[in-house]
C-alpha cells in the first residue's frame, strides 16, 4: 500500500476512536432524571381591583377640559419649487417650498427665516425677484408639481418690502403657479404662467401678464 494512502486511512482511523471516545464520555455524565421530581407551582396574579364609582367621577372631572388639538407637522418643508438670490448679492436668497412658504436667508444660508407663514396658504410655486427693485418680490401660491400630494393655492402675492409683508394680487382661481417673470425696468409688469387644476378641467390657466402691479 502507498505511503499516503497508509497516512490516510490511519487519520481516519484515529478520528473515529476519538469520536466513540467522546460520546461515550458524554452518555456517562448524563444524569438520569428523577421520576418523583414535582412540577414547580406558579402564583397566580392577583385580579386588579375594580374601579369604583367615585374613582370613574374623578377621571370625568380631570379629563373634561381637555380639547385634542393639531400638534403638526402641518407646514412641513416638502419640496423645494424655487430658489432665488438677489442679483449683486448672493447672501441674499430665497427659497419657495411647496407645503412650508417661503424662506430666507441674509447671511449666504448659515440661518434661515420663514417669511411666508401668516398666509392663508402655505404652498408656493415659484417666486420672483424684481431686477430694478430688489425689495418687490412676487410669488406664485400652489406648487405645479402634478402629484397625487400637491397643495394649490389661492393666486399670487406681491411684497414691497422684501418680503417682510405680502398682499394677495389675484388671480386666486390658479391653484397652480408654476413661472413668473418680471419685467426688467417696471416691476409692475410680471407674467404668470399658472396650470390651473391639476385634476380637473377648465379652471384659471395659461399666461396672465399684469401691467399695473395689481
Amino acid at each position: 500500500m502507498p505511503t499516503n494512502l497508509r497516512a490516510r486511512w490511519a487519520f481516519r482511523s484515529l478520528f473515529a476512536l476519538l469520536l466513540l471516545g467522546a460520546s461515550f464520555s458524554c452518555l456517562a455524565q448524563e444524569k438520569p432524571k428523577s421520576k418523583d421530581k414535582k412540577p414547580v407551582a406558579t402564583a397566580t396574579p392577583a385580579a386588579a381591583p375594580a374601579a369604583s364609582p367615585d374613582m370613574d367621577k374623578s377621571f370625568q372631572a380631570a379629563t373634561a377640559g381637555l380639547k385634542f388639538r393639531e400638534i403638526g407637522p402641518a407646514t412641513m418643508g416638502g419640496r423645494i419649487d424655487d430658489i432665488e438670490a438677489v442679483p449683486g448679492d448672493p447672501r441674499t436668497i430665497y427659497v419657495a417650498t411647496a407645503a412650508g412658504g417661503i424662506l430666507k436667508t441674509t447671511n449666504g444660508g448659515t440661518s434661515w427665516t420663514v417669511i411666508f407663514d401668516k398666509e392663508s396658504v402655505p404652498s408656493i410655486g415659484d417666486i420672483a425677484i424684481s431686477p430694478s427693485n430688489p425689495d418687490i418680490i412676487w410669488a406664485g401660491s400652489g406648487e405645479a408639481n402634478n402629484r397625487q400630494s400637491s397643495s394649490w393655492g389661492n393666486g399670487i402675492y406681491k411684497s414691497y418690502d422684501a418680503g417682510k409683508t405680502w398682499k394677495n394680487m389675484g388671480l386666486n382661481g390658479t391653484m397652480h403657479i408654476a413661472r413668473i417673470v418680471v419685467h426688467p425696468t417696471n416691476p409692475d409688469v410680471v407674467w404668470v404662467a399658472a396650470v390651473g387644476n391639476l385634476w380637473a378641467p377648465g379652471g384659471q390657466r395659461g399666461v396672465d401678464k399684469p401691467t399695473d402691479g395689481r
